[in-house]
């Protein structure tokens, strides 16, 4: 099957017509899906649903929203809503955020990232999928149901960066979503630990989508600069560090600078003229992905959206060529 191309948001939305130009982009481009992550400027879904009212109405994503964040009943409500004001499928991704956010919001961190994340993940696709639940977990409990009412697919995603949980995902997720992964790294690891979590359930494999983070090269421009624009904020996380250390990628927390140089060494970030970055985002697909998201968060960070937006229109027309 062919890896198809969507895009990211490159920044969080202050006010929701900022999103316009990047749904136009979505609908007359070879993009197939316009994504969101998690925000606390505005909150994804409302910005689709301004999108949808402008005209806008396209196959959406979010990747991934904070578990803490919302009861898993007004998740699948959300991303149920969303999908019948877009009035094409859409993903919902989850993830339990990091440590230090879990505690702020609940007091303690999950014992167990892996246990939340199923009971988070069961919960929002038996209500989708119009079952009534009866759950009562060790985070999270619902005695509820949805009542029927038409609406498009939505998959249930989880965010995925090492082994155990692509394993999860293998297991009960509709799609695995990766963030900072070269493409090698996918290949060897997270590709075959979602495929034995699939098939310890018996199910086949989810779909993989890879958020990739990239700049076209050019004059007075700095590869590491916008690898730096982009994730400087995941390079302090230790989930983080700990995926790129298992990809061959050694971060320093004391040197960003050689940080970011290691993340576009080691291809978790790509940087290169346009015929150059078609050629390594080919290797995802090789690797396994069934969605490539393109993220120019960091040429947006910057160079402004505009730039950004004609990055995106460049590496969109080079890879449909």
């Amino acid at each position: 099957m062919t890896m198809k191309y969507s895009i990211l948001m490159p920044f969080a939305t202050p006010r929701a017509e900022q999103i316009l130009p990047y749904a136009a982009l979505t609908q007359w481009s070879r993009a197939h899906r316009l994504w969101q992550g998690q925000a606390l400027t505005a909150d994804p879904y409302q910005a689709f649903s301004f999108m949808a009212a402008g005209g806008f109405r396209m196959p959406v994503g979010v990747g991934v929203t904070l578990m803490p964040f919302r009861h898993p009943l007004e998740a699948a409500l959300q991303a149920r809503s969303a999908a019948v004001t877009m009035g094409h499928p859409i993903v919902a991704g989850f993830g339990p955020g990091g440590v230090n956010l879990q505690r702020s919001m609940l007091g303690t961190p999950y014992r167990s990232q892996l246990t939340a994340v199923r009971e988070y993940l069961t919960i929002v696709r038996s209500l989708l999928d119009g079952e009534t639940v009866r759950f009562g977990g060790e985070y999270f409990s619902c005695f509820a149901a949805l009542p029927e009412f038409p609406a498009p697919p939505v998959e249930v995603g989880a965010g995925v960066l090492r082994p155990a949980m692509a394993r999860l995902a293998g297991a009960v997720a509709d799609v695995a979503i990766t963030w900072l992964t070269p493409a090698a790294y996918l290949r060897e690891v997270v590709v075959p630990e979602m495929q034995a979590g699939a098939d310890e359930s018996g199910r086949p494999r989810p779909r993989l989508v890879a958020m990739v983070p990239l700049a076209l090269s050019g004059p007075h421009r700095d590869g590491v600069e916008m690898a730096l624009a982009s994730n400087t904020a995941h390079l302090s996380l230790p989930h983080y560090r700990d995926m790129l250390g298992r990809s061959g990628i050694t971060v320093d927390r004391k040197d960003l600078r050689s940080g970011g140089r290691a993340i576009v060494d080691g291809g978790a970030f790509l940087y290169g003229t346009a015929k150059e970055l078609a050629a390594m985002l080919a290797d995802f697909g090789d690797a396994g992905v069934d969605e490539l998201v393109l993220n120019v968060t960091g040429v947006a960070a910057r160079f402004g959206t505009q730039t950004a937006l004609e990055d995106l229109d460049t590496i969109l027309s080079e890879v449909s060529s």
